[in-house]
């Protein structure tokens, strides 16, 4: 009995659940990760290159007619199209169409005279008792107060035209941005009264080298990078004319409208600057992956993908073009391959992982 309680003191030490002992591990926990599938497309090197958020409607509404302004909208003030931003003092246009009423009336009445003296005269010259040259004089006379009327018709419609420009109105649905000409003062003809600009329809204005206008066209997707966020936009327009002292061509880009749902933010306010990103070379059929993915190191550069056992492997790489957030990898990486995107700063080869995130 005394031989064995040894034996026995170490059985029970051994134990499951025995207090003060350690119990061994079938190794450390899986490192949760996100991973990104490798994939094959194309790809351009791009170049980033300035540019400005501008409106695709943005104008000074003038006065057409001279006058006080009675009335000008504030700044801030929306309105839609068709609808009035200031009125400038119709009084003596209001004058002015009186006086042409009233001398249209004059003029009607005595066309209506000289007609009916025509044909007075009409029936004497026919009766031989007034020469025919009287005849002939009274029909001038005629055609003379018609040709009146009409010119007085015309000088009507002006006045009226002039009246309804009195009333400035906004050519497009937008926002007064600017007052430039306060109530009650002088408008002359020309003068700019406000700003107004449509602050829904958006666009980017970018110069580029001319270097790469090949590469550019119209319809491609390209980055919209501001305030450290990249943005999915598309070229509208490619101005082809380049500038001969800076040797920079315009581009047009818009933002794409975000589905339903998505967290990307709208576009920035108008005057904003901004970076679109444009290739500068043609495309090219590659293996890649997003740029997180990369672990940069003084002497290498690698990635880790999930083999299929669940097990972290590293694998050294070479880079090449990047477009956006992607970027060309060269070396043991095929398309459909789980790599890590998330995570892999503390990874070490073999080690387990779970994938957190698609």
């Amino acid at each position: 009995m005394r031989a064995l309680r040894p034996l026995l003191i170490l059985s029970l030490l051994l134990l499951p659940g025995s207090a003060g002992v350690a119990i061994p591990q079938d190794g450390p926990p899986a490192v949760p990760v996100r991973v990104f599938e490798a994939v094959r497309q194309d790809l351009a090197s791009q170049t980033w290159v300035p540019g400005t958020v501008m409106s695709r409607h943005d104008a000074r509404l003038a006065a057409e007619v001279p006058g006080q302004l009675v009335w000008v909208a504030d700044a801030g003030h929306v309105v839609g199209a068709g609808q009035m931003v200031a009125r400038i003092d119709d009084a003596s246009l209001q004058l002015q169409l009186r006086d042409d009423e009233a001398r249209i009336r004059r003029l009607e009445a005595n066309l209506a005279y000289l007609e009916q003296q025509v044909e007075r005269t009409r029936r004497l010259s026919e009766e031989q008792v007034v020469a025919a040259s009287n005849l002939e004089q009274v029909t001038s006379q005629r055609e003379t107060a018609e040709q009146e009327l009409v010119a007085a018709r015309v000088g009507r419609e002006r006045t009226e035209f002039l009246l309804s420009r009195t009333e400035v109105r906004a050519p497009f649905a937008g926002k007064v941005v600017e007052r430039l000409q306060p109530a009650g003062s002088y408008a002359s003809v020309g003068s700019p009264i406000v700003r107004l600009v449509d602050v829904n329809q958006v666009e980017i204005r970018a110069l580029a080298p001319l270097a790469i206008e090949r590469w550019v066209n119209d319809g491609m997707a390209v980055p919209i990078e501001m305030a450290g966020e990249t943005l999915a936009g598309r070229v509208t327009s490619v101005i082809r004319v380049g500038d001969e002292r800076s040797r920079m061509f315009e581009v047009r880009v818009q933002q794409q409208v975000p589905s339903q749902g998505s967290s990307q933010s709208r576009m920035p306010i108008i005057g904003a600057a901004v970076r679109v990103g444009l290739p500068n070379s043609g495309s090219r059929e590659v293996i890649a992956v997003p740029r997180d993915a990369l672990v940069l190191r003084s002497d290498s550069i690698y990635v880790f993908k999930v083999a299929a056992d669940g097990t972290a492997q590293r694998v050294t790489v070479e880079t090449g073009v990047g477009n956006g957030s992607l970027i060309e990898v060269i070396g043991d990486v095929s398309p459909g391959e789980k790599i890590v995107v998330r995570g892999a700063e503390r990874l070490r080869p073999g080690q387990a992982v779970k994938i957190t995130e698609g």
